[in-house]
């Protein structure tokens, strides 16, 4: 049976209502690890986080997944803990961001290590929290996958097809996500089981449609933030016209506690997309692919 791994456990499509595929909870995106990187006290986040969840509890959505990889702060512990305050399950992350933010230690690990590494993650549990990665998350250069880049694309490709993971990369270009689609066939694994991350950022239309075309799920991601929702309404619409709805979902990149801010930053609340673009939909005559979009999808796209 397919389910969602979790921070409270798997959940099945019948047990969840709506999912938001991409949010963050604790992220620090300093490059070079200055002091008080990843740093930060779980009680401070969860007095900042969940009131939000619980909100977004009464909105119909029940499960998110959370996209912060390695490179980005990850911290599995405080999300747990956030989770189990808010009685709200979320997807964590395996995976390494792009450069110059990945670590040492991986640019340094042969594929065979990083491969191991991942895998563990997703079947035993990330360090000592005994929370099992639900993804994998990556990213690429803007100008390509660099060496090391690539290295990590292609033990993630092991990893998720050992244990029927999916992988999402954080990727701007539609020829790089063309280029990484173009690894992932040559390492076997499905593209069915790779999300492109960020899919708005890219304003070639056409590329989309190749990357849809050949599979891949189609993440439109920064809604509450630019482009307009005007425009993410547009991007939505021509997708859908092509026949990709299967392959769609949304969602906001929104939240989360900064430990390079005193206060945790400024929260950006996980509300926008049921209080302000879902209603935009429902005007546009797309009330239809709610169900769709913001709970099958992301079910399907996420599910082990």
């Amino acid at each position: 049976m397919s389910a969602l791994v979790t921070t409270l456990g798997e959940r099945t499509l019948e047990e969840v209502q709506g999912i938001l595929p991409h949010e963050h909870v604790f992220t620090d995106t300093r490059q070079g690890e200055p002091p008080g990187f990843g740093q930060g006290n779980s009680e401070d986040v969860e007095k900042l986080v969940v009131p939000w969840l619980q909100k977004l509890q009464k909105q119909g959505i029940n499960c998110m997944v959370e996209c912060t990889p390695i490179g980005c702060g990850r911290r599995v512990d405080i999300m747990k803990a956030v989770s189990e305050a808010a009685g709200f399950p979320l997807v964590v992350a395996t995976g390494i961001y792009r450069e110059p933010w990945i670590p040492q230690w991986a640019v340094d690990a042969s594929g065979a290590k990083l491969y191991e590494w991942m895998k563990k993650e997703l079947t035993v549990g990330i360090e000592d929290t005994g929370v099992r990665a639900g993804w994998i998350k990556l990213s690429a250069g803007d100008d390509g996958l660099t060496a090391v880049e690539e290295k990590i694309l292609r033990a993630a490709a092991r990893a998720a097809k050992e244990c029927s993971a999916t992988i999402g990369s954080h990727t701007i270009r539609g020829e790089v996500v063309l280029r990484q689609l173009d690894i992932l066939e040559e390492e076997g694994v499905p593209l069915d089981r790779f999300i492109w991350i960020h899919t708005q950022a890219e304003s070639n239309q056409e590329f989309h449609m190749q990357a849809a075309g050949r599979g891949a799920w189609l993440e439109f991601d920064g809604i509450g933030g630019s482009p307009a929702d005007e425009d993410y309404l547009g991007l939505l619409q021509s997708a859908l016209d092509a026949g990709f709805g299967q392959q769609i979902m949304l969602s906001q990149d929104r939240g989360w506690y900064d430990p390079a801010h005193p206060d945790g930053s400024t929260f950006k609340p996980y509300t926008y997309l049921m209080d302000s673009f879902v209603p935009l939909m429902r005007e546009a005559g797309l009330a239809g692919w709610e169900e769709q979009l913001l709970r099958i999808n992301p079910f399907r796209a996420f599910a082990r």
